[in-house]
């Protein structure tokens, strides 16, 4: 008994596709290979139009006839809630991680003499992953602190001017804390300097729990260290230093763009960025 279809075409049957806008199919009667334009409705029968690699475009009757990526298909109209899935994958490419319009074929700027602090490595890391692809538009460089215990000191060796501004991000700022009293020293420096904060004890509290499969952060008690305790809760390896960078690391890859992260640090980051890059 034959166990195969020998009556199938040598490249197979043929599979509806539907023809969304960038799909890239070649004709088989012309050869012709382009991306997918338009469908439109032309002399009684639907058409699909596709564009070359030189932009020309050619217009061909619907249906069977087409092959991708050697396979033969048979094109069929777009549904609407297809057209609707390609329409928002196309605005998400057109945005960056912060929610900005994205900037395309700019060169990153020249870093200017303004600068963002936040207070350690972690901090720099999730600013750069949302907001990155704007700073590097405006030429604005994100550098490390090694704590705020000397903020007032580190403003006045800076010396920022109107043309040359600093943003400082500050974790756990909240009434009452060490931190509460240092910034209110450091405020008194320079008009040209915005201390901005969030309440969190660290800054990866600010990404939503939800992206790792909670409903809240764990609540680590007083006299245990913060981030081991929380690596602990989450069935993560938490006894050395490198398994809390290997634990930030899987945190940090849960985060896709701003929208995963809390509205406190997003609006002291988008206030400082602001702040820094006044014409």
């Amino acid at each position: 008994m034959l166990k195969t279809d020998w009556r199938a075409p040598r490249r197979g049957r043929a599979q509806e596709v539907e023809a969304v806008t960038g799909t890239v199919v070649e004709d088989v009667d012309t050869g012709w290979v382009g991306a997918v334009v338009r469908v439109e409705k032309a002399g009684g029968m639907q058409v699909v139009h596709l564009e070359d690699r030189r932009g020309r475009v050619k217009g061909f009757p619907l249906g069977p006839g087409f092959l991708i990526d050697g396979a033969p298909v048979v094109l069929t109209a777009p549904t609407a809630e297809r057209r609707a899935q390609v329409q928002a994958a196309q605005q998400a490419a057109s945005r960056t991680a912060s929610g900005s319009v994205r900037v395309v074929g700019q060169a990153a700027r020249v870093a200017s003499g303004s600068r963002i602090w936040v207070e350690g490595k972690h901090d720099a890391e999730l600013v750069e992953k949302v907001w990155g692809d704007d700073l590097r538009v405006e030429g604005v460089v994100v550098e490390m602190l090694d704590g705020v215990d000397d903020l007032a000191a580190a403003i006045r060796d800076f010396r920022p001017t109107a043309d040359r501004r600093l943003g400082i991000l500050v974790d756990h700022l909240v009434p009452g804390t060490k931190e509460s009293r240092i910034v209110a020293e450091a405020e008194k420096v320079s008009p040209h300097a915005r201390i901005l904060g969030h309440p969190y004890v660290d800054v990866w509290q600010s990404v939503k729990p939800a992206r790792l499969g909670l409903t809240a952060w764990p609540v680590i008690e007083k006299g245990r260290s913060w981030k081991h305790g929380v690596l602990e809760e989450l069935g993560y390896p938490h006894s050395t230093q490198a398994d809390v960078a290997l634990g930030w690391k899987k945190i940090l890859s849960t985060v896709r763009s701003y929208s995963d992260l809390e509205p406190t640090l997003l609006a002291s980051v988008e206030e400082l960025i602001d702040f820094v890059t006044v014409p």
